[in-house]
């Protein structure tokens, strides 16, 4: 018989630390569940378990307590964000037919113990899933540990421990009793740590040889005084004692013949199982469990009904439709050629499933059709609409951007998470000539549609979001579409020879560290820098990973002037990058007429903005010189010209426009320098001989400031004192008293709201804006500081956008839009337009929105993007 217990309280706490803050909308914290039932089904599914118990610790003191009073005394309680998860942890527990182990005066440790020595002593295998090492001493014949880590689950045997530690399971006891642990408060010999105790036991193997021996034990003089001192003695047995775990706890009940029985695992409870996770919008779990994303049926559900047609009479169709006051429909595209392959039209009691001449039917039933058109992802549908060279009027609703601008931070937006989240009491059935099982999932989307418009619709209104969606979300979705099917022109040869060079430079760097390291070593081993960085040439190490101590990026800034090998490493890393990311990247996914053509992701981002994928053409280095290179290879046609737009500062102008501070709006509208304004001020020297240097302090604080950053973090970013960071944070309020009104008055209003809104009415909730958890809540904070800028900077690009693929358009110019970097707009246009063009770029974006402090924005061109820039 398998039994895998759990550590409970391990294994929430674990995923509470890990898993980054979750929560409903009603601000019920979610992410320690989320984690467990993660790590738990993961276990479960590895192991696959006859029983299953999950062990909890109770409130009360235990006999350790009682022994030693100062036992785990140092714990701080348990956070209010943790303690209200626990109890639904439990629950899901009970749901999926899994037992709790609870007992007064013991640990959740001593449970385990206890099953594991039932197996042991019944022929059962015990796994133990925990985050603790403290299981370790557990492991047996019969017995398994599965730690999890912060990044895996490792498996840990008698084998494993004796190859890790040198010492068998129970001797890491042993070990423990002399180092002692200061999570528990248990003392251990003061001045023995992990390596001298790990020595010592796996020389003389138990603390009872050692301290009745001490002058047999051969260690260091200051450790042998210390193994004579009778109080190391007592602290050592004492120890032992606390970190022992206690393997007889009565567990229960057992039946005669079977004493596991008791814990066999209960048939699941699916429809509560199912219920907990939609109340809880744990949507992405429902598929983990195998669940019907569909609530449960209940007695005042409300139920609608559809025949499926499939591949009706066309003429038939469109009298049925011509009763519909909208028109709802999800099309689906063969990546093969540009067609539709397969139409759905609901009809209100009838869906419509066309899949025989599915092109033809759409352009009759919908292009044709002048009636308001809802659909999802209508990006999409635009796309394949350019690649045909048609067009189609009266888009008035998407359901996916309807979606993202009422929770941006949804994991996704399939009709699996919609239905039970905005139609928790809905259900909808099909009926089809070949009725199928999943028949009613197949179509769930479809016979949705109609009723999640309407939801989301709805909700946008109360909201104020609903122009958001109907004048930027959906012309955008169009414009992003038609950027998409243009894509980028690639200079592949140019390309490829710029790939060479970097071949050639990387074996060159490769050479030049291993004679710098004096053997052999591999840049791309991070076991083989650690080892030649840290043990042979001796430099300072920081975090210890399982490959050895880290060689990241971070960790390697920091030693840029210990040893040449340093800097050579870290350009090995850059050159092998742009090598591998972007060379061999940009050469894969070019199509065969030359162009990269990238896919914009509308609903990715919390704050708004557009991101770039497949691939990600925002992402193109800029820092470096020979990053800064690739751009060379982004051109134009022969005959065309490429226009290259940024808005200047446009953060910071938008930060003077809401905080409303007069002296910021001044500096911008007279063109004045922001930077040498702020570095005057903050420190207090005359513009005429402010050297270079603080004029860039002053950049890093004008553009940190207002995103809540740290005394700390701006000594950090600017290489001064701390002192001297919140002296330069002081001034900087004096100098712009609006921005601190405004800093303090949009964390008062998100507190009170749950919410923060760019000028556009765009909304980002903050479920964690009134944590008890300091960090949790300082997070949002900052959040909550940086959203209404961001946000609002992204919808004004978004509008310009907009206005500027229109004037193209209306003014015939051969002219378009091809690629969109966060502030940063980009024209591919003939020679003759170019003029006209770039016109009409700056003024779309100077004149997208109306704000106290105008906006700028400067253009310039070339035949390639480098030169643009």
């Amino acid at each position: 018989m398998k039994v895998l217990v759990v550590d409970g309280n391990s294994i929430i706490n674990r995923s509470y630390y890990g898993v980054r803050p979750l929560s409903t909308k009603d601000g019920t914290p979610t992410n320690a569940v989320f984690g467990f039932l993660k790590i738990l089904n993961k276990t479960v599914e590895s192991v696959s378990p006859d029983c299953v118990a999950v062990a909890f610790d109770l409130p009360a003191p235990t006999f350790r307590h009682i022994k030693y009073p100062l036992y785990k005394a140092q714990r701080k309680g348990m956070p209010e964000e943790l303690a209200v998860q626990l109890p639904i942890v439990k629950r899901f527990i009970e749901l999926l037919g899994y037992h709790i182990v609870e007992r007064e005066g013991y640990e959740a440790d001593d449970v385990l113990g206890s099953f594991a020595k039932m197996c042991e002593e019944n022929g059962g295998e015990c796994y133990i899933a925990t985050g603790d090492r403290d299981s370790l001493q557990l492991i047996g014949d019969n017995v398994t540990v599965l730690l999890s880590t912060n990044r895996e689950t490792i498996i840990y045997d008698e084998g494993k421990i004796i190859e890790t530690y040198g010492v068998k399971p129970k001797e890491l006891l042993e070990v423990k009793s002399l180092m002692g642990d200061s999570s528990d408060n248990i003392p251990g010999v003061k001045g023995i740590g992990e390596k001298t105790a790990l020595e010592l036991i796996v020389k003389y193997k138990n603390i009872e040889y050692i301290f009745d021996n001490p002058e047999k034990i051969e260690t260091k003089p200051k450790i042998k005084t210390l193994l004579l001192d009778p109080k190391s003695k007592k602290d050592a047995f004492l120890s032992r004692e606390l970190a022992e775990i206690f393997c007889d706890v009565p567990i229960g009940d057992a039946l005669v013949g079977d004493i596991l029985g008791n814990y066999r695992t209960r048939p699941r409870d699916s429809a509560g199982l199912q219920e907990k996770l939609i109340e809880l919008e744990m949507f992405s779990l429902l598929s983990l469990y195998g669940l019907n994303p569909v609530p449960v049926i209940t007695e005042n559900a409300e139920t609608h009904k559809f025949d499926v047609i499939q591949n009706p009479d066309i003429e038939s169709a469109k009298l049925k439709l011509e009763k519909r006051s909208s028109l709802d429909f999800i099309t689906e595209f063969d990546s093969t050629v540009p067609q539709v392959s397969r139409l759905q039209i609901n009809a209100g009691d009838i869906i419509y499933d066309i899949s025989e001449d599915a092109e033809l039917a759409f352009r009759q039933l919908i292009l044709e059709n002048e009636k308001p058109k809802r659909t999802r992802d209508v990006k999409s549908l635009y796309l394949h609409l350019n690649k045909t060279e048609a067009d189609i009027t009266g888009v008035c609703f998407d359901l996916i951007l309807a979606a993202y601008l009422d929770d941006p931070a949804a994991n996704n937006y399939t009709a699996a998470t919609l239905v039970p989240k905005y139609l928790p009491n809905t259900v909808f059935e099909i009926n089809r000539a070949d009725e199928t099982e999943n028949a009613s999932m197949e179509y769930l989307e479809i016979s949705a549609l109609p009723a999640l418009c309407g939801k989301l619709e709805e909700k946008l209104k109360k909201q104020g979001m609903s122009e958001l969606l109907c004048k930027i979300e959906l012309p955008l979705s169009k414009v992003l579409a038609s950027m998409e099917y243009e894509g980028f022109l690639l200079d592949v040869q140019g390309i490829n020879r710029f790939g060479k060079d970097l071949e050639s430079d990387i074996s060159v760097l490769a050479e030049e560290i291993n004679e710098l390291a004096g053997q052999k070593c591999n840049p791309n081993s991070p076991k083989e820098l650690s080892y030649t960085l840290f043990e042979k040439l001796g430099l300072k190490h920081g975090k210890k990973t399982k490959m050895g101590f880290s060689t990241n990026a971070e960790t390697l800034e920091k030693l840029k002037n210990a040893h040449p090998i340093v800097n050579k490493i870290l350009n090995y890393r850059h050159l092998a990058k742009l090598n591998s990311t972007y060379v061999t990247g940009l050469l894969k996914v070019a199509g065969e007429d030359g162009r990269v053509r990238t896919y914009f992701k509308q609903t990715e981002t919390r704050t708004g903005r557009i991101s770039s994928a497949e691939p990600n053409l925002q992402n193109i280095p800029v820092r470096t010189e020979r990053g800064a290179t690739l751009r060379e290879f982004f051109i134009a046609p022969e005959g065309r010209v490429l226009l290259d737009a940024d808005y200047s500062q446009i953060e910071l102008r938008i930060l003077a426009a809401v905080s409303k501070d007069g002296q910021m709006i001044s500096a911008f509208n007279e063109d004045d320098d922001i930077h040498a304004i702020t570095a005057s001020e903050v420190f207090s020297i005359p513009r005429m001989i402010l050297p270079d240097e603080l004029r860039t302090r002053a950049k890093a604080v004008n553009f940190s400031i207002v995103y809540g950053i740290s005394a700390f973090s701006l000594a950090n970013d600017i290489s001064a004192t701390i002192n001297e960071a919140k002296k330069y944070i002081a001034k900087y309020f004096e100098t712009y008293p609006g921005v601190k009104k405004y800093m303090d008055n949009i964390i008062i209003k998100a507190k009170e709201d749950g919410y923060v809104s760019t000028l556009f009415g765009r909304r980002r909730p903050l479920a964690d804006i009134n944590s008890s958890n300091h960090i949790t809540r300082t997070a949002a904070e900052r959040i909550a500081l940086n959203t209404p800028i961001q946000g609002t900077s992204a919808d004004i690009i978004k509008i310009a956008m907009i206005g500027c693929y229109n004037r193209l358009k209306s003014e015939n110019l051969d002219a378009k839009l091809i690629l969109q970097i966060h502030d940063e707009l980009i024209i591919e246009a003939s020679q003759k337009d170019a003029q006209r063009a770039a016109e009409i770029l700056k003024e779309e974006m100077e004149n997208a929105v109306e704000l106290p402090v105008k906006l700028k924005a400067d253009v310039l061109s070339g035949k390639s993007w480098k030169q643009a820039k």
